[in-house]
């Protein structure tokens, strides 16, 4: 298998994505997996699509498997593995298993930042509120926030940073 088969699988899959609001949920499901089944088996990218496609319609309780069993093997591809600790973490937050997302959420921060830092910011304050640590988890939503807007930078990542203290 290639490299560029699995760029073309992403490449359609992230256009199915897209248009899945024109979808019903079994036959967007169903696409997905057909597209995922052009992949081997035992291939990281097959099980992250297949995951995604059931986090999509908010089947955590079918996505989390999938995601672990794709990073487990190791061999996700480009961003794909990033993506798929932020949503397995979120997955795993909604099934009850907040604390244990949390720890996956900061370990993934020691890979650096990347364009997914933001999002990988706002899992983790959603995990900290779900465990009832809601101003840190503000502060870091905050923090996020205040790279993007067009004025006030200084202002809110200052009070960011006071509502973690």
């Amino acid at each position: 298998m290639t490299a560029a088969l699995k760029a073309d699988v992403d490449r359609r899959a992230a256009a199915l994505f897209a248009a899945i609001d024109d979808y019903e949920e079994a036959a967007f499901i169903a696409e997905i997996d057909a597209l995922a089944g052009e992949l081997p088996e035992d291939d990281g990218d097959r099980l992250f699509h297949q995951a995604c496609a059931r986090d999509s319609w908010g089947h955590s309780d079918l996505a989390v498997p999938l995601y672990a069993r794709a990073l487990e093997l190791g061999s996700l591809t480009g961003e794909n593995r990033r993506r798929a600790v932020i949503q397995m973490s979120s997955s795993m937050r909604n099934v009850g298993r907040a604390q244990e997302a949390l720890a996956n959420l900061v370990a993934e921060q020691e890979n650096g930042k990347d364009h997914l830092s933001d999002a990988l910011d706002c899992t983790i304050a959603l995990c900290l509120s779900t465990l009832g640590r809601d101003r840190e988890g503000l502060s870091l939503v905050m923090t996020a926030l205040a790279r993007h807007l067009p004025r006030y930078n200084r202002s809110m990542a200052n009070y960011a940073r006071l509502l973690g203290e």
